[in-house]
């Protein structure tokens, strides 16, 4: 217990440091940070795959293709946002992810949501309007890309779902990052700005901080007890709102909090939810 609740500490905190590099990188193009997000966390998995002697092409190709798609669609729309939000904002606004991925598994996967269910996200897109509605920092355009941004990543755990145990996770991650690349890559040879001086490790750092926090993020729910620390998950959200405070001078009404308070509790409860039912 004590080694899951250090494992998700670190994964919040690593994911955090990651969102405040982003938000101190704007005046980069959303193209720059995807390719130097994907470049440090490749490092890693192209060494895991190697070391382990891996296939990195995998074996559902079609499957991996469009979940690295799906992933850089979600990633450079929630680096589109970020010029618009305040970090924290952004940040609890992507974590509707699963309410979307839910929706998504009712189409796509025929699985059935629960009534109590129904309510949890109710009351999670409540705290959207609150947030939107009493927040004169929140732009609708940041808004809405950050709520496609999720749309996006629900359309990641749907495609994870497919390709199911044939394939290693650090494979479905090496793709990702190798789509990012050549993505973010391509476009950035039209929005390109030089990095200066420590701009260079700062850009690197997001593919580190990024993996670092997936890995011990997994780490943690590998463990047995799950449920006991799944809570933690949302560290990230309350961490980055505080250093975005003292870091950039974000500002958060109290309607604006109490918004952010009912989105992490929806979502939480939904995933207890689902914890206990299937426990």
């Amino acid at each position: 217990m004590r080694q899951a609740i250090y494992f998700m500490v670190i994964s919040a905190l690593s994911f955090t440091m990651m969102n405040l590099f982003v938000k101190y990188l704007v005046h980069f193009s959303a193209a720059q940070l995807i390719m130097f997000r994907s470049v440090g966390s490749l490092v890693f998995t192209m060494s895991f795959l190697h070391y382990k002697k891996i296939p990195m092409l995998g074996s559902k190709r079609t499957l991996l293709i469009a979940r690295g798609l799906a992933g850089v669609t979600s990633m450079g729309l929630f680096f589109l946002a970020v010029p618009y939000l305040p970090i924290g904002t952004a940040v609890s606004l992507r974590y509707t992810s699963p309410i979307f991925a839910a929706l998504l598994a009712v189409v796509f996967l025929r699985e059935r949501i629960a009534s109590v269910q129904w309510s949890f996200f109710l009351l999670a897109f409540a705290g959207v309007l609150v947030i939107k509605g009493f927040d004169p920092d929140i732009h609708l355009v940041g808004l809405l890309l950050v709520l496609c941004s999720a749309l996006a990543s629900g359309f990641v755990y749907i495609l994870i779902n497919k390709i199911g145990h044939n394939d290693h996770p650090v494979v479905i991650v090496n793709y990702f990052m190798w789509i990012s690349f050549i993505v973010g890559g391509t476009f950035s040879i039209f929005y390109w700005t030089t990095p200066r001086g420590i701009e260079w490790l700062l850009l690197l750092s997001l593919g580190v901080f990024g993996y670092f926090g997936q890995l011990f993020m997994t780490k943690a729910f590998q463990s047995q007890v799950t449920n006991k620390v799944v809570s933690l998950k949302y560290i990230e959200v309350i961490s980055t709102m505080l250093a975005g405070i003292v870091w950039f001078g974000d500002r958060y009404p109290v309607l604006s909090i109490m918004g952010t308070a009912m989105v992490i509790l929806g979502l939480l409860l939904n995933i207890l939810y689902k914890t206990k039912k299937h426990t």
